[in-house]
């Protein structure tokens, strides 16, 4: 079986870097801009798995998730967020969610989040995706975030805080993740 994630996230190129990690995972996913498109689209497009952002356009993450938990939905879900906070977290738990990640999460801890809601899906279900046998490259999670964190960077020409508001994390959480990838020889230094 190949869990299919349903990805409630209203920032177009975050949506499209998910979509690649999980498709890196042998995972197939629809995705949403907003809590409304996907409560409309879940009936059409069932999901074993939701990855959903906290802060949406319209209703929340928390609204959308109580309302598809009222619908009789119970796939795992996971809540990114830039912006946590204990009432969330709270709220969160009672949904019974699998995990809750500050954005931008480090695609290692994405990619743990999503074994184990997998691992609610059914015990014997796989958690690593077999090699590739095609020859292509296999995607880097870490590759993955920084070409999203670069790309919003060079669209907000350099400015980091008007990116680290773009991407729902700290001017602080930006500026370490750029250390990050200029130690690694990933991006050049300023």
């Amino acid at each position: 079986m190949t869990p299919s994630v349903l990805i409630i996230e209203d920032e177009p190129r975050l949506r499209e870097v998910l979509s690649e990690a999980l498709r890196s995972w042998g995972m197939t996913s629809t995705t949403a801009r907003s809590g409304e498109e996907a409560l409309r689209s879940i009936d059409n497009h069932p999901a074993d798995i939701l990855l959903m952002d906290l802060n949406l356009p319209g209703i929340s993450g928390i609204e959308t998730l109580a309302e598809l938990r009222r619908r009789g939905i119970d796939a795992p879900a996971i809540i990114l967020t830039g912006f946590g906070d204990l009432q969330a977290a709270q709220d969160a738990i009672k949904l019974n969610v699998v995990a809750f990640l500050t954005k931008p999460a480090p695609l290692g801890e994405l990619e743990k989040a999503i074994d184990r809601a997998r691992k609610q899906l059914k015990p014997d279900l796989p958690i690593r995706v077999p090699e590739q046998t095609s020859g292509a490259k296999p995607v880097k999670l870490e590759e993955l975030e920084r070409e999203h964190i670069v790309a919003v960077l060079k669209k907000n020409n350099g400015n980091r805080t008007l990116t680290a508001k773009e991407l729902g994390i700290s001017r602080r959480t930006l500026q370490y993740r750029l250390s990050e990838y200029q130690e690694k020889g990933w991006v050049e230094a300023e």
